[in-house]
């Protein structure tokens, strides 16, 4: 396959950039969407568990919902965008979810919709399936459109890391392309398997990227959320804010097996589990006067501060008031995973840990998903309206790339006719280095960066852990610049180098922000 032009090219194959491909598609616009991943529906969408929010037609649930977005946010988030999210959302997800890609919820015996209750709802508002609610949705969404009498415009590229974002600033072969209008014209993609970069290039560009849990040493997320748009969106000149705000799920199921920690869902607090410390004790109520279902940073704190107290590697998640039957029927995921590892969850409690699990913050957008660079977009966990604020409300996050991927394209619509093909001719061809990578080096950059961001970056930050993590990346960053210039291109590395930079994102903002406010904590 060789470079080219397509109408819509979207970067990214969560809830997000499927909501927007779907609703382009269907207006015969040609999309491309492209993921670094071999199976497009690896992504941080497919590992959701709890659920989505669901308010049809009750305006006094919208107006809740929107206070209780608010509330936990420490008041910090953009009650415009969640005014949006409230008054949008619900029909949205009929249109897409319900009524086009067939997405199978829990219903009860007379097939009407079963809803939840998750930490600082007000209400039970949150419709599932199980607790594989992410990959019901994403799974729906690909075989709607992968039907391709239905949609002959849609092309999937599997296999293809993004490199950099394409401007004629940057990018043109003549001098007096610098002169023209900042914009975005697509994106340079290293292809996996013939290990060559292609030029694509579009009206218009739609990151959908997802987060960066993936650059801490214990998350939640796919190996993808390292980062990857939040940098291409940056060098290219596209505005970054409210980083600081890493929000961690304060209940990840403790192994030593990997650094991706299997998610043990809100939902199970939602349901009556208690949080116990190694000698059974209850702690919550000394934390906050919701307990189990306070927001997620103060639950992750008090979790930190009783492993701290009583010296041990975890707490513990007690379920055991609801019997086995129930519990193989309501989480048949978390279950059968627990059994796996010699933890039955009706007759044990679960050992529990933090984890890096949200990006609050983003590329900068406006309410309608676009950015201050011309003809680019982000929509889901890489962007930012501010609707999360400090903190976000459990069980929004597939509801925002949902509704403001559906709003992104519709502008798209409306806009696509003033915008034009550019002359692939006019943009460079990509010069690759031709030293060999070493994948071990890469490795081990990757765990310095992993530790650093997770002991000095992480739950907790001060002033000397920031410093400290500031010399080492500044370190880091310099190596890594020497090397990349000369490197032949991989993954890896393409992931490395993002990741440091997005470190610093992270970093810059945890210095400039002297207010310990929502997930961010700042110790004097």
């Amino acid at each position: 396959m060789k470079d080219f032009n397509t109408d819509v090219l979207i970067i990214g194959t969560g809830i997000a950039g499927l909501a927007s491909a779907i609703k382009l598609a269907e207006k015969k616009i040609n999309v491309t969407i492209v993921t670094r991943e071999k199976k497009p529906e690896m992504t941080n969408t497919f590992w959701a568990q709890g659920g989505i929010i669901y308010s049809p037609k009750d305006l006094n649930d919208q107006e809740d919902l929107m206070k209780d977005i608010i509330k936990a946010s420490a008041y910090t988030s953009n009650p415009e965008a969640a005014k949006i999210l409230c008054t949008r959302s619900a029909d949205i997800i009929e249109e897409i979810l319900i009524h086009k890609s067939h997405t199978e919820f829990a219903k009860d015996a007379e097939g009407e919709l079963l809803f939840t209750k998750e930490a600082a709802h007000s209400r039970d508002r949150i419709i599932y399936q199980g607790d594989m609610t992410g990959k019901a949705i994403q799974i729906s969404l690909l075989n709607y459109l992968h039907d391709e009498t239905r949609f002959p415009h849609v092309k999937f590229l599997t296999s293809h890391t993004a490199i950099d974002l394409i401007t004629p600033n940057h990018h043109g072969v003549a001098i007096t392309q610098r002169y023209e209008e900042n914009q975005v014209l697509g994106a340079y993609f290293l292809d996996q398997q013939e290990n060559r970069v292609r030029k694509i290039l579009a009206k218009a560009t739609i990151l959908a990227t997802g987060g960066i849990g993936a650059l801490y040493l214990h998350h939640s997320n796919a190996e993808g959320a390292r980062g990857d748009g939040h940098a291409m969106a940056h060098r290219a000149g596209a505005y970054v804010t409210n980083m600081e705000f890493i929000q961690f799920h304060p209940t990840t199921f403790y192994n030593r097996s990997s650094h991706r920690r299997f998610l043990i869902s809100e939902a199970l607090r939602g349901e009556g589990g208690r949080l116990i410390n190694s000698r059974g004790e209850a702690f919550m109520k000394k934390y906050h006067e919701d307990a189990e279902l306070a927001p997620r940073d103060v639950v992750s704190r008090a979790i930190l501060e009783e492993m701290i107290k009583e010296k041990e590697d975890c707490v513990y998640l007690d379920i055991t008031n609801k019997d086995e039957t129930y519990l193989k029927n309501r989480f048949p995921t978390i279950f059968s995973y627990c059994l796996e590892n010699k933890v039955n969850m009706a007759t044990g409690p679960i050992p529990v840990v933090p984890a890096a699990h949200y990006t609050c913050g983003g590329v900068k957008t406006d309410l309608k998903g676009r950015t201050n660079l011309k003809s680019l977009y982000a929509v889901g966990e890489v962007a930012c309206t501010g609707l999360h604020g400090a903190n976000r409300l459990a069980s929004t996050s597939l509801l925002e790339g949902l509704t403001f991927g559906y709003i992104a394209a519709e502008d798209i619509l409306n806009q696509i006719s003033q915008f034009q093909n550019y002359d692939l001719n006019l943009i460079k061809d990509w010069t690759s280095g031709r030293d060999e990578v070493d994948l071990a080096l890469i490795a081990q950059d990757q765990m310095t960066l992993k530790q650093t961001m997770w002991n000095y970056v992480g739950l907790s930050r001060s002033q000397n852990r920031l410093a400290r993590a500031r010399a080492m990346f500044i370190e880091l960053q310099d190596e890594i610049s020497k090397f990349y210039k000369h490197a032949h291109l991989h993954d890896e590395l393409i992931g490395l180098r993002n990741g440091v930079e997005v470190a610093f994102m992270v970093l810059n903002a945890s210095l400039r922000n002297k207010q310990s406010v929502g997930c961010f904590f700042l110790k004097e």
